[in-house]
């Protein structure tokens, strides 16, 4: 990757998903503006806020697809991100975004 771009793996979704509350929801539903998460996995020279293995917040409608390998993966810049997710932080407790 070049500059402050971010390359991310994205799981396809399946066919129907269920609620919290357990109601089932078709593939045909199409929910509008909603952010997914994906994990990282290659960033440029110039990215600062994320490495390779975090998973990332982003809206699914600002990307650029490519197909490496004959798998799926989205490009996008760093400040097109909207939250960065990390078991740890710098002082070791918690799950933070």
């Amino acid at each position: 990757m070049l500059h402050d771009r971010v390359m991310i793996s994205t799981e396809q979704e399946a066919g129907e998903r269920r609620s919290g509350a357990g109601i089932v929801i078709p593939a045909t539903v199409k929910m509008a503006n909603r952010l997914a998460w994906g994990e990282v996995c290659g960033v440029g020279t110039n990215v600062r806020s994320v490495k390779v293995g975090d998973k990332v917040l982003f809206n699914p409608e600002d990307q650029f697809e490519v197909e490496v390998h004959a798998r799926v993966y989205l490009v996008m810049r760093e400040r097109d991100l909207h939250a960065v997710a990390t078991q740890e932080t710098d002082h070791g407790t918690g799950l933070y975004l």
